[in-house]
């Protein structure tokens, strides 16, 4: 599993920092999470191919996460894209993106498929044989969700020393993948698991975007293995941060703790202070194993 960050920066785009998009790799996917303003120079610049991107999650219609959708959509329209991509986010969204697309007279020789949500509840709103998408629920000035990101089990590995010591033909072998049990020529039966190794573990993304503080989160986020809370503010600003629905990175800390994730990683940090260095050190007071994403940091999980 790998994360990029192409933006993490609350508001307005500067000339060193972007708004909040991402990119996730999990499991085959690569998934763009967010999508402000300069997201597809930031793609290209990371070397993020457009034509895999096949799935967005768009967590809220401010803004700063996603002014720059219908830029990178009308480029996939110019690079000939014919595969289909799925669009989800709150509802309203598709009227927004195809309402320049019919100004412009610029409708996709693709098919735009849109996902639009509006459940306050966490809703699975994508699933194949690999991951599942859920939202996450959060408290924010309009309709907003994060997203939980979660790999499906993978197929237990063959173990051909095991295999071989019992003289099993490689015919069988897919049998073994499968997860069948064989039975040898003398009736004795080998149980799957003597013949194969544990899959690796599935892991676990959970991206919560602009919300105020709430503990309610801890439940759905529980044991997760990375988690990116927003963290707008330090403590000094918490009032503000209570005013504006956003979250210190304390409140993050606390959020991270009361889960039990693995890995906390803090973003969408206001730019009025000097060091983001200063939303790790609160951070730590309360959670051990913190990150900071910052434009262009790539983590592998």
């Amino acid at each position: 599993m790998r994360l990029t960050i192409l933006g993490c920066y609350a508001a307005t785009p500067r000339t060193l920092t972007n708004p909040t998009a991402q990119v996730l790799e999990i499991n085959g996917h690569i998934i763009l999470i967010d999508c402000g303003e300069g997201t597809q120079v930031e793609l290209r610049r990371r070397k993020v191919k457009f034509s895999r991107i096949n799935h967005i999650f768009i967590s809220h219609l401010h803004g700063d996460h996603f002014f720059g959708l219908p830029g990178l959509i009308s480029t996939m329209r110019l690079l000939g894209r014919e595969k289909e991509l799925h669009v989800y986010g709150p509802k309203g969204i598709k009227e927004a993106i195809t309402l320049l697309l019919k100004l412009g007279d610029s409708w996709t020789n693709y098919p735009l498929l849109f996902h639009e949500l509006a459940s306050k509840e966490p809703e699975l709103v994508f699933e194949d044989k690999k991951i599942s998408v859920t939202t996450i629920p959060l408290d924010h000035r309009i309709y907003t969700n994060g997203f939980l990101f979660k790999e499906k089990e993978g197929k237990r590995k063959l173990n051909i020393d095991a295999a071989q010591n019992y003289g099993i033909d490689k015919a069988y072998y897919q049998n073994i993948k499968n997860g069948k049990d064989i039975t040898l020529d003398n009736g004795e039966t080998i149980l799957n698991k003597e013949l194969t190794f544990d899959p690796p573990k599935p892991k676990s993304y959970a991206f919560c975007s602009d919300t105020v503080y709430d503990t309610n989160l801890s439940e759905q986020l529980k044991g997760v293995d990375v988690l990116y809370h927003e963290s707008t503010f330090l403590e000094s600003e918490a009032e503000l941060a209570t005013k504006t629905k956003h979250s210190t990175a304390l409140q993050a800390a606390k959020i991270a703790k009361a889960a039990n994730v693995k890995t906390l990683i803090l973003g969408h940090y206001s730019t009025r202070y000097k060091s983001i260095e200063l939303f790790k050190e609160e951070a730590t007071t309360i959670f051990s194993n913190v990150l900071l994403a910052d434009d262009g940091r790539a983590f592998d999980f």
